[in-house]
């Protein structure tokens, strides 16, 4: 049906694109956002740009930064963007419709309380951490543009944020922003703005849903920007258990600002206090099935750590020093009301007795030490002969998902809210040691799991701002680096020997694993770079795969007649402003020396390489993926896979065969063969029906993803067909949520590793999963 033409001189158009507009939900000085239904009966919220403002170029790239913007940061803490056309005759943006008041409406009712409050800051913290991580400064954070939804804070409005590579300049003499929440760099050194500035803008905020006023008010706005940069901020009425911290928000030196990693972790311990009972409710376990008889099916069952890993101070250890939160081992008998998590699908048949039974590890108390894959856990059941007996531990107090590494020694190391580190075995779940995290609790997204590198294992501290390097052994500490803002870590070199350390400003220091001295520090891409490592030959690597190297998962021939070409080299990708070409430099991870250079058009960022290729993906100007594009690490030559349709936030992973394996944030999942040029590139297409899951994790003949609900799906690699998935695990404090999820770790044997919302790290059989 053709639908009515999109004329500037309109007031008020009646469609933004393929949807019709119904109702306007609000106006501002630039456009008007209206009610929209999409085809298959979303809600959306449409921005229309005013017609003043359509034939406006600057306005336009603006308009056309804040669609880019919007579609960087992950959607968990924004208003996710659905579709947009800021090159329409009048430019408009889709988002998902979110229900609830703004900030600003919700004060003008009731300031909030010093829970309410914490919440709220714990929120905003989390979000702003989201967004920077994208590479976006906000810069007009503000009452008017938080949404009180019901599952917590989300920032909108884009309009003034740029990333931090923007070649977007303010005017002299304009002012961007709104006085009360703006920083003192933004009226003095606009140009220069930081993620720093959206910490004073959320302290200013809190300060205002504390009391209802800011923290710098006057009745004019020259005044407010004068008391900005030379006056102490107004605290009178904030919550004395907050002021502290909103004081250090409202520092006039951007150095002197907490992280938002640093307010996370302070926030949390006040918006859910140890007195709530914050422990998740637990699904009472599926019944077996009658034709579950097999004799995997039977393999009885048992749970590690029946006590939150963090609950309590274990006793020592004898001859072995004693890191602080590490576990008791306790025994708990099963009733039908217990908390506990079972492993799913997990209906146990004791022999002779007909009645389903849950036995946990450990007995009388004692540590359990011995974490080697043949050993028994402590009053467990061992399995059949072959069987790959389940099990669950949970990691903490409190909600969210843990994230893990294998190793090849047959350990695990996870960490989660309340848990630092901790050490599992594979076999079993038992617990070698664990260490408290300093924060009390706080969630971590899937670049924070622990690391084994050098002998050691690498932890990031609970701010994010320090990296340590824990004995794997004990636990212990042997050497720890501080971190610069918002670093992204990455490790290469055989044994992963060297860490890389990227700043947000293109700045990468060099890492010795081992010993944690430096070996180089200088600027290798641009601000915005992204990092992966080369893979060895015979592997894989990219975002998650230290995660299965070392165990077996990723081995395979690789692809491509220069294998081993990138053995011991990182990759260093940065996209220009416009998003036009990226810059790709290959550097030796050990001596930080350039092996060479490319400029590669489009908007690529690296999904991982092989021992012969590096895979990048390309995202067209609504940061949309539309194609892989392949680098042959021989010979330089560079193939685009052009995909079928987009794919809508990205997230990638390859395969030993050089497939790489796309899923949407709608959870579409797309397998692209590189190898052979002469074949279509898309190998099949699934939709999985289940959106916001984790990156695919390819192991064999297999590609799993983990669910928001704690499920575990098992795609066959060569079809596309769905294998079998594991029940949902839901519980725990889904209020906060992780940009991203992590992902199954799938390891040599068959095995498969994942966690839950209820805070449980679980093993599965990953050889059969009809039978999940």
């Amino acid at each position: 049906m053709p639908r009515p033409a999109d004329s500037a001189q309109s007031a008020h158009p009646e469609y933004a694109g393929q949807y019709r507009l119904e109702s306007v939900l609000g106006s501002g000085g630039m456009g008007v956002v209206q009610l929209a239904t999409s085809a298959s009966g979303l809600r959306l919220a449409v921005k229309v740009v005013h017609a003043e403002f359509a034939a406006d170029p600057e306005f336009r790239a603006r308009f056309r930064q804040e669609v880019a913007a919007a579609r960087r940061v992950s959607g968990a803490f924004t208003a996710a963007v659905v579709d947009a056309d800021p090159d329409s005759e009048r430019p408009w943006m889709a988002t998902l419709f979110v229900e609830g008041p703004t900030l600003a409406e919700q004060v003008k009712r009731k300031p909030l309380d010093t829970v309410e409050l914490s919440r709220l800051g714990a929120g905003l913290a989390e979000a702003l951490r989201d967004i920077h991580r994208a590479g976006v400064v906000h810069r007009d954070l503000k009452p008017s543009n938080v949404l009180m939804a019901a599952d917590g804070p989300k920032v909108i409005d884009f309009g003034i944020s740029r990333p931090y590579d923007s070649d977007l300049r303010t005017e002299t003499g304009k002012l961007i922003g709104t006085p009360p929440f703006m920083a003192p760099e933004q009226f003095q050194r606009p140009r220069e703005v930081g993620p720093e500035a959206d910490v004073f803008a959320m302290g200013a905020v809190l300060v205002h849903a504390a009391t209802g006023r800011g923290p710098f008010d006057s009745d004019s706005p020259y005044l407010v920007a004068y008391q900005v940069v030379h006056h102490e901020p107004d605290l009178t009425g904030v919550p004395a258990a907050l002021a502290p911290l909103i004081a250090r928000c409202l520092e006039k030196d951007p150095k002197d600002r907490p992280t938002t990693d640093a307010l996370l972790a302070a926030l949390r311990s006040a918006a859910y206090p140890t007195s709530e009972d914050t422990r998740a409710f637990i699904p009472a376990p599926r019944q077996p099935r009658t034709d579950e008889v097999s004799t995997h099916r039977r393999a009885r069952i048992h749970t590690a750590s029946a006590e939150p890993l963090g609950a309590e101070e274990p006793a020592k250890r004898e001859g072995s020093a004693q890191p602080e939160g590490s576990v008791r081992r306790r025994v708990r008998a099963w009733s039908g009301r217990s908390r506990w998590p079972a492993v799913v699908g997990a209906g146990v048949l004791l022999a002779g007795a007909g009645v389903a039974a849950y036995v946990f590890g450990g007995a009388g108390g004692a540590d359990r030490t011995d974490d080697r894959p043949g050993s028994r856990p402590v009053g467990g059941v061992a399995a059949a002969p072959g069987v790959l007996a389940p099990w669950s531990v949970r990691l903490g107090q409190g909600g969210g998902m843990p994230v893990c590494s294998a190793a090849g020694d047959g350990a695990l190391y996870c960490k989660g809210p309340g848990v630092g580190a901790a050490r599992l075995a594979q076999a079993d779940g038992s617990v070698r040691w664990s260490v408290k995290a300093a924060d009390g609790g706080t969630r971590v997204s899937e670049d924070r799991a622990p690391v084994p590198a050098g002998g050691l294992v690498h932890t990031v501290a609970a701010d994010g701002r320090r990296l340590e390097a824990r004995d794997p052994d004990t636990g212990a500490v042997r050497w720890s680096e501080r971190l610069p803002v918002s670093a992204s870590l990455v490790h290469a070199g055989a044994g992963r020997a060297t860490v890389l350390v990227s700043a947000p400003d293109g700045q990468v220091t060099a890492l010795d694993s081992a010993t944690g001295r430096r070996l180089w520090s200088k600027r290798v891409g641009g601000v915005g770079a992204a990092l992966v490592a080369g893979a060895d030959a015979g592997a894989t690597s990219g975002a998650g795969a230290a995660s299965r190297a070392g165990a077996g998962a990723g081995a395979g021939a690789a692809s491509g007649d220069g294998a081993g070409a990138g053995r011991g080299l990182v990759f260093v990708a940065t996209p220009t402003a416009d998003g036009a070409s990226t810059s790709v430099v290959a550097v030796v991870a050990e001596s930080g020396v350039v092996r060479w250079r490319l400029r590669v058009d489009g908007q690529l960022a690296p999904a991982g390489s092989t021992a012969g290729a590096l895979f990048l993906l390309r995202s067209d100007r609504f940061s949309l993926t539309d194609a892989v594009v392949r680098i042959d690490l021989a010979t330089r030559s560079v193939r685009r896979l052009v995909l079928g349709s987009p794919v809508d936030q990205a997230q990638a992973a390859v395969g030993a065969d050089g497939t790489v394996y796309l899923i949407g944030f709608a959870g579409g999942l797309t397998a692209v063969q590189t190898a052979d040029a002469s074949k279509p590139a898309e190998r099949w297409r699934l939709e999985t029906l289940v959106s916001r899951v984790s990156r695919p994790a390819p192991a064999g003949d297999r590609v799993y993803l983990s669910a928001a609900d704690g499920r575990v799906l098992a795609v066959h690699a060569g079809t596309g067909r769905l294998l079998g998935q594991t029940e949902p695990r839901r519980g725990g404090d889904t209020g906060l949520l992780a940009p991203t999820l992590p992902a199954p770790l799938p390891v040599a044997g068959g095995r498969v590793f994942a966690s839950a919302p209820d805070g449980s790290v679980f093993a599965a059989d990953g050889r059969d999963p009809a039978a999940w």
